[in-house]
């Protein structure tokens, strides 16, 4: 499975990475590579509990146009 990441510079040169398809899954990592570990096992553990919980799994999206 292929999941989106989105990066943001964080708090004292961090890295945060975020997976916006499945919600509250952010971690974080000194690294790009290290984010990039982080939020992998993150999205596991984040799927198994959201499973576990009886909770859907990704988030509810849709698609949008834009002009720019």
């Amino acid at each position: 499975m292929k999941l989106t990441i989105v990066f943001q510079p964080g708090e004292d040169g961090w890295i945060v990475a975020e997976c916006p398809a499945i919600p509250g899954c952010i971690s974080q990592g000194k690294t790009r590579d290290e984010a990039i570990a982080n939020i992998k096992e993150a999205i596991e553990l984040c799927i198994e509990v959201r499973k576990e919980k009886g909770w859907p799994i990704f988030a509810d999206t849709d698609e949008v146009e834009v002009a720019l």
